[in-house]
C-alpha cells in the first residue's frame, strides 16, 4: 500500500481508503450486506495497510460507525483515520438552491451528531467531521464556521470537510476559499472527470486533501451492470438506476470495455485512473467482501496508468447534470 499525504492536516493516508456505505446496509443503502463478511472485510483492509475510512451517521443510521468503531478497538497500536459526516436535517439528498443553511445545519443539529457519531464509534474525538451536502451560498455564513472552531477548540474534531453534491464539483468553491476547510469529498472517475477542471487545481493551490468517492461509478465500471440489472426493493441503486440511467449508463460502459485492450480489467483501470492523480489523497470504493478488499488494495501497488491508455481514458468523460433521481 502506497500512502499520501492528506492535505494541510498532513496525516499519511492510504491512497486506498475504505468507504463504508454499503457495508451497512440498511434503509437507503445497499442490500445483501453481511456484519460477518462486513467485518471480515473491514479487518482485511486494516492487515493489507488502509488507514482511511469514510462513514457516516446515515449508513445504516449509526451500524456504519458501529461497525469501524469495533475494528478501531481491534487494533488500538494503529493510526487509523476515522472520517463521518453529519447528515442535513431535512434528510434530503443533495441540497437544492435556495436551502438555508439554518434549515440544514443549524449549530446544534450538527453539535448533536457530532455527539452520535462519537457515541457509535466509541471514540473522544474525530478526525474529520464533513458536512453530508452542501451549498456554496452558504460560505460565508458565520453560523457553521463559528460551531466548527468551537468543536475544534474542545477537541471534539481535528478537521472539517465537504461532501459535494453528485455532479456539482464547482458548487463549494468560494467555500474553500474561506480557509475553513480542511478536505473535500467529490465523486471523480473515469466518467466523472469535471473536478479536474476547477475543483482539483484550487485543492492544490490550498492544499485542501481531496478525497474520492465513486470510484466505480457506483459499479458500472466494475463491468458487471447489464441492460437488465435489477435490485430489491428498497435497494437505494433501484432508485438510482432508473430505465433512463441504466440505459445511457451500460451504452457508455460498453462504448469504453470495446476502447480498452482485450485483456483490461475494467475494474482495475477504473481505480488505478484516480491514482494517477497526484490531486488525490485518496480514494474511497465500497468493499463488501475480502476479495473485493484484495483486488482494490492491489491496485496501490500497480503503479499509474501508461500515457497512452489515460489518453484514451480521457476521451471517455461524461458529463452530467443532476436530475431529480441522480441523489
Amino acid at each position: 500500500m502506497k500512502y499520501r499525504r492528506f492535505g494541510r492536516l498532513e496525516w499519511n493516508v492510504s491512497e486506498v481508503g475504505y468507504g463504508m456505505w454499503g457495508v451497512a446496509g440498511g434503509e437507503g443503502g445497499w442490500t445483501g450486506s453481511s456484519d460477518v463478511s462486513g467485518m471480515a472485510a473491514l479487518e482485511h483492509s486494516i492487515q493489507l495497510g488502509c488507514n482511511f475510512f469514510d462513514t457516516a451517521w446515515i449508513y445504516g443510521r449509526g451500524h456504519s460507525e458501529k461497525m469501524l468503531g469495533e475494528a478501531l478497538r481491534n487494533h488500538p497500536g494503529k493510526t487509523l483515520y476515522v472520517a463521518t459526516k453529519v447528515p442535513p436535517k431535512n434528510r434530503e439528498w443533495p441540497s437544492h438552491r435556495g436551502d438555508r443553511l439554518d434549515q440544514i445545519f443549524p449549530p446544534d443539529h450538527i453539535e448533536e451528531y457530532v455527539e452520535k457519531s462519537l457515541q457509535s464509534l466509541g471514540l473522544a474525538s474525530l478526525d474529520l467531521l464533513q458536512f453530508h451536502v452542501w451549498e456554496d451560498a452558504w460560505a460565508h455564513d458565520e453560523s457553521w464556521i463559528r460551531v466548527v472552531d468551537d468543536l475544534k477548540r474542545q477537541r471534539l474534531i481535528r478537521g472539517i470537510g465537504i461532501s459535494v453534491n453528485r455532479w456539482e464539483p464547482t458548487n463549494v468553491l468560494d467555500t474553500l476559499k474561506t480557509g475553513m476547510i480542511d478536505a473535500v469529498q467529490v465523486i471523480y472517475n473515469v466518467f466523472d472527470q469535471a473536478p479536474d477542471d476547477e475543483l482539483l487545481p484550487l485543492c492544490r493551490e490550498l492544499d485542501i486533501a481531496v478525497i474520492a468517492r465513486v470510484p466505480f461509478d457506483e459499479g458500472s465500471l466494475t463491468g458487471n451492470l447489464t441492460i437488465d440489472s435489477t435490485w430489491p426493493a428498497g435497494d437505494w441503486r433501484s432508485s438510482y438506476f432508473v430505465p433512463e440511467n441504466l440505459a445511457a449508463t451500460v451504452a457508455r460502459v460498453e462504448s469504453l470495455r470495446r476502447a480498452l485492450p482485450a485483456d483490461t480489467q475494467l475494474s482495475d483501470v477504473a481505480l488505478r485512473f484516480i491514482l494517477s492523480n497526484d490531486n488525490v489523497a485518496t480514494t474511497i470504493p465500497g468493499m463488501r467482501s475480502i476479495p473485493h478488499v484484495e483486488a482494490n488494495m492491489a491496485c496501490s501497488d500497480k503503479g499509474k496508468i501508461e500515457p497512452a491508455l489515460m489518453t484514451l481514458l480521457r476521451q471517455h468523460r461524461w458529463d452530467r447534470e443532476p436530475t431529480a433521481w441522480s441523489q
